[in-house]
């Protein structure tokens, strides 16, 4: 579309994953009502096509409220329960995407092609009957005596209600500049502070660990922590980088490092190289293997617990070595606490342009779970990353984009949705 109509019923900012969701079920609800998406790229859905290495985790087989951070959990759960996973499911198979299961309980398109997944969405959001204004960049929205002005680089919309479902602040080049956060909060909204999110973990230069073991993975419990006691503990693969740590587990510890930063308390993070095992338990098994198998080198004994790379590394740092049997008091300890309490000298993050999501946005209290209409602006819906809300690696925040949208769209849907969604 080159030319915007002056007025529709819903403007919808911003045609990404929540965006065309909303979109789709409001019109399903309602299929009288004239909606608009206006996305500010020529080709929409940008989010959706780099996700899960181009293959596009749609959702996981358990989602639920405890899988998230950010915003009240009670708010949460109740918008997740409105579109649960199972209705996810056949809602993506009856636009042409079947799903199939991955490890971790991840769930893919079997085509295993996020171009498809975002094409059925753009499909089935011109069969319902939303228009996609491509290429119009949303300046601002302001409040109007018949709903609001929505002013685009490309000309200005009359709407009843909008809906704000631009995205974060991650992988700005995919358009989640941050821009949607920016309107929200000139129409009165509190934002909560934002960080990256699942993002890879830089750590310090001079610590050589890291980049000798670069390309090495292996399963660890990562514990975070705040002010000098354990906030949480999370488990997961890790993978070494040249310039730190990735994979899964250091993915969703990121927001917590970066949030306790923001907050200026003392954070740090330590790796347990035996997940599930603690000090005493270590100390023990390395007491057991000096009584049982006397004559077994440190080195290979270590290489049957973690990857023979990081063993090397390990003794090396720690200067042990000779047979197991041979291996002191003072160096039983200092390789069992080595073993479950690696620290691991983060600097920062790889920055918004490396996260796959953004935490923080605005505040969850000021929206109402049943409907996902502002409780500050009537008339105005937010949906997706831009609110309060971020969920763990493995496709939770696709889900929270479908559930939330679902949620929004309904209410749009209803003649009665709100005094601010009606026709202008």
């Amino acid at each position: 579309m080159d030319t915007l109509p002056p007025s529709c019923d819903v403007a919808i900012v911003g045609a990404g994953a929540a965006g065309l969701a909303a979109a789709i079920f409001a019109l399903r609800s309602n299929r009288s009502r004239s909606i608009i998406l206006l996305d500010g790229a020529r080709r929409p859905g940008a989010k959706i096509l780099v996700s899960g290495g181009t293959r596009c985790n749609v959702t996981n087989v358990t989602v639920t409220e405890r899988d998230f951070w950010g915003g009240r959990a009670t708010i949460i759960r109740r918008v997740l329960r409105a579109f649960p996973v199972p209705d996810t499911v056949a809602f993506f198979r009856d636009i042409g995407v079947p799903l199939h299961e991955e490890a971790d309980g991840k769930l893919f398109p079997d085509s295993h092609r996020a171009r498809d997944v975002l094409d059925a969405l753009l499909r089935e959001a011109t069969a319902v009957g939303a228009t996609l204004a491509a290429g119009h960049r949303v300046l601002g929205v302001e409040r109007s005596a018949d709903g609001f002005r929505v002013v685009t680089d490309r000309g200005d919309l009359r709407a009843g209600a909008v809906v704000l479902a631009t995205g974060g602040q991650s992988l700005p080049k995919t358009g989640s500049d941050g821009a949607g956060l920016a309107i929200a909060k000139l129409l009165g909204h509190t934002i909560v502070p934002t960080t990256p999110a699942l993002d890879p973990l830089v750590l310090d230069r001079d610590d050589r660990v890291h980049a000798e073991l670069s390309g090495v993975s292996q399963d660890v419990e990562l514990a975070v922590w705040i002010d000098g006691a354990v906030a949480l503990r999370l488990t997961g693969a890790l993978l070494w980088t040249h310039f730190g740590v990735s994979g899964p587990v250091a993915l969703n510890a990121s927001r917590h490092w970066l949030r306790a930063r923001l907050e200026g308390r003392a954070v740090s993070i330590t790796a347990n190289l035996r997940p599930g095992q603690r000090l005493d338990q270590v100390g023990a098994q390395w007491v057991s293997l000096a009584r049982d198998h006397p004559k077994a080198s440190v080195q290979k004994t270590l290489a049957a617990m973690v990857p023979a790379s990081v063993a090397t590394v390990l003794l090396r740092e720690l200067g042990i070595d000779g047979n197991v049997a041979h291996l002191s008091r003072d160096d039983r300890r200092r390789l069992s606490r080595a073993l479950v309490e690696w620290p691991l000298p983060v600097v920062g993050t790889r920055g918004y342009d490396y996260a796959e999501a953004t935490a923080g946005g605005v505040a969850l209290t000021q929206i109402d779970p049943a409907t996902m209409q502002s409780r500050v602006c009537p008339g105005l819906f937010l949906v997706g990353e831009m609110l309060d809300v971020d969920g763990r690696l493995g496709g939770f925040n696709f889900q929270w984009a479908w559930s939330s949208g679902f949620v929004a769209g309904r209410a749009l849907g209803k003649e009665a949705a709100s005094a601010g969604a009606q026709r202008v």
